[in-house]
């Protein structure tokens, strides 16, 4: 599936997209509150200053994915796989990072603390 199919899909009501292969799909400034991406493969997308609050993206791929101001409020990244993401001034207010896993290449804005989140570095 592509940006463009997924948006489509989106924008006629379609909110559920488990296990999509969304790699390296660019959805820059997307605007995606509450799609349900539970362990899709978005790994190298670029997903900066995307709107995805209340979204699900639980046990998905985001390795190495562009997630810079995106809106990740609400969001389930339970299990998700940052490793490698940048995640500078996203926004993660009441965001569920529960086993989330992320390591030493994982960019995370100044001050952010995984371990308060009950994310696990690998």
């Amino acid at each position: 599936m592509d940006a463009k199919e997924l948006i489509r899909r989106y924008q006629a009501g379609e909110r559920y997209f488990p296990v999509a292969n969304l790699c390296r799909v660019k959805l820059i400034a997307a605007y995606l509150p509450g799609i349900n991406l539970w362990g899709a493969d978005l790994s190298r997308a670029n997903l900066a200053k995307a709107k995805l609050w209340g979204a699900d993206l639980s046990q998905a791929n985001l390795a190495k994915a562009n997630l810079t101001k995106a809106n990740l409020s609400g969001v389930k990244l339970r299990e998700a796989n940052l490793r490698g993401a940048k995640l500078n001034l996203a926004k993660f207010y009441g965001a569920d990072l529960s086993g989330a896993y992320y390591d030493e290449s994982t960019q995370f804005s100044r001050g952010f603390d995984p371990k308060s989140k009950n994310m696990q570095k690998f």
